[in-house]
């Protein structure tokens, strides 16, 4: 017997780069979409955010998960601890163990996860791959049927994969390749993994049993070296790429983490993995879901750049907080539309007005709360190579406009009580900017985000941020620190809780 149209759809990992394309494909299908996430102010902007229910709470907490369950037919689990630290596996079992019992509570008619291909067969899984496999069988124990998607590397717009092709073939004319890059992939396209996730909702009961594996993949098998000199290709860049036997995984995740965006824990997860075959070894898919017909490899990639030249990305890799990580928040480095970006966060109780008073009062002859002597320095410096300096100061100790020259920034957008943002115009192998930015979180606690962005130019500019990134850490994670000791002391309330 068939199963019941499945229409009330629980989306975990909303936030992150396929749950945030998937939502509106959901939405677009007729079904009623609950999404789980940890701070929904991470959704702000999201264009199909008005359409869906959101429950805020911790994939860890297992009321939270329980509240969120509740009245669903099925539920997507899209939460992987790629870059947890060493204990993720321990967080990523503990977490699907939460999530299926209390699908199994709520009366879950089926669990949709997404995995990661590798067979089960190879004695020498990257921690990563065996993980992935370990929270299916785990989610599979809570009793709920499980449709287990396993994908290799996932092409898209912005994707992490994507990025680690991306950054090494646009910024480097030679390539040094670990001896790695010859196993062999079985890439596909994140749209077409948006089109199985939704179509195994509607598979019958009798072909999903307890626990489903369905391994997919696009029809090219390449090596990650074709994949290289695919995107050269796409691109017209001449591209020289010389394997190195011996550059082991920990040190091309180093050397990824200086040229890309991408962290180098969540690189090394990457690379772990590829080290492993992953290809299609059983043609249930194409028996399942005859309509589906994977893109190859180069159209994926076609689209890909296309979505990226028309500013027409979804979400990027870096979008995802919803993990198994717990409720800290780092300091997060990433990128998004060419911008690097660093963002420190701070919670306090101090009032939108007073924190926004002290930031917007920054510099001229009140300076910048915390190592004057630095920011002098820098302007200095740049005073002897041509540029504007640190003289300039402001034009009112205690009012800003748009416009208005402070120090060696330039004022670019000012929003009263909730955001001010900075335009540097000392000389820098780029463009850069400082931005503050006040969220409300309850009736008393304020969210203060810190965030650098810098767009460099070419190597030169890349090399500026990585070597100069130790001392402009350490200067503007004390500026966000005083920033808020100095709101909270004049609104009465001393200390407050460090997030970044």
């Amino acid at each position: 017997m068939d199963t019941q149209p499945l229409q009330n759809i629980l989306v975990t990992g909303a936030t992150g780069y396929v749950g945030g394309r998937l939502v509106p494909r959901l939405l677009a299908e007729g079904v009623t979409v609950r999404v789980l996430v940890r701070h929904p102010s991470q959704l702000q902007g999201r264009p199909w955010l008005e359409h869906v229910e959101v429950v805020q709470g911790d994939a860890l907490n297992p009321e939270r998960l329980s509240a969120a369950m509740r009245g669903m037919d099925a539920a997507y689990y899209l939460i992987h601890g790629m870059s947890g630290g060493a204990d993720f596996q321990q967080r990523d079992l503990s977490v699907a163990r939460n999530f299926g019992q209390a699908a199994r509570v709520a009366g879950l008619q089926r669990i949709v996860y997404l995995g990661a291909l590798g067979g089960d067969y190879e004695h020498d899984l990257s921690e990563h791959l065996r993980s992935r496999h370990e929270v299916g069988k785990v989610l599979a124990g809570s009793g709920v049927p499980v449709v287990e998607f396993r994908a290799a590397v996932i092409v898209g717009s912005r994707s992490a994969s994507f990025e680690m092709m991306r950054y090494p073939v646009e910024g480097l004319p030679i390539l040094f390749c670990p001896p790695w890059v010859v196993t062999h992939i079985q890439p596909i396209s994140v749209r077409d993994v948006q089109d199985y996730l939704i179509a195994s909702l509607s598979l019958p009961n009798e072909q999903v049993g307890v626990h489903r594996i369905i391994e997919i993949g696009g029809p090219d098998v390449l090596t990650y070296l074709d994949m290289l000199h695919g995107y050269a290709d796409a691109r017209g860049l001449r591209r020289v790429m010389i394997i190195v036997p011996f550059l082991r995984p920990p040190i091309y995740a180093t050397f990824l983490h200086w040229v890309t965006p991408i962290p180098r824990p969540l690189a090394l997860a990457l690379i772990e993995g590829m080290r492993n075959e992953v290809v299609v070894h059983d043609d249930s898919a194409l028996r399942l879901f005859p309509n589906i017909h994977p893109r190859d490899f180069h159209t994926s990639l076609e689209r890909a750049l296309a979505r990226i030249a028309a500013d027409e990305v979804e979400t990027t890799w870096s979008d995802a907080q919803v993990s198994a990580t717990g409720d800290a928040v780092p300091v997060t480095f990433t990128m998004r539309e060419g911008l690097l970006l660093e963002e420190r966060q701070r919670q306090t109780s101090a009032s939108p007005e007073t924190i926004y008073r002290i930031f917007t009062g920054l510099g001229g002859r009140r300076g910048w709360l915390h190592a004057n002597w630095i920011w002098l320095a820098r302007g200095i410096i740049d005073n002897l190579v041509g540029g504007v300096g640190f003289r300039r100061g402001r034009r009112h100790p205690n009012e800003l406009r748009v416009g208005d020259a402070l120090d060696f920034w330039r004022v670019e957008a000012l929003e009263p009580g909730r955001l001010m943002r900075l335009r540097a115009e000392m000389k820098v192998p780029g463009l850069a900017w400082l931005q503050f930015e006040i969220v409300p979180q309850t009736a008393h606690r304020n969210l203060l985000i810190q965030t650098a962005f810098f767009e460099p130019k070419g190597l030169p500019g890349l090399m500026y941020w990585y070597l100069l990134y130790p001392i402009h850490g350490w200067m503007f994670s004390k500026l966000i620190a005083k920033v808020v000791i100095k709101a909270e002391a004049e609104d009465g309330y001393p200390g407050s809780r460090t997030l970044g």
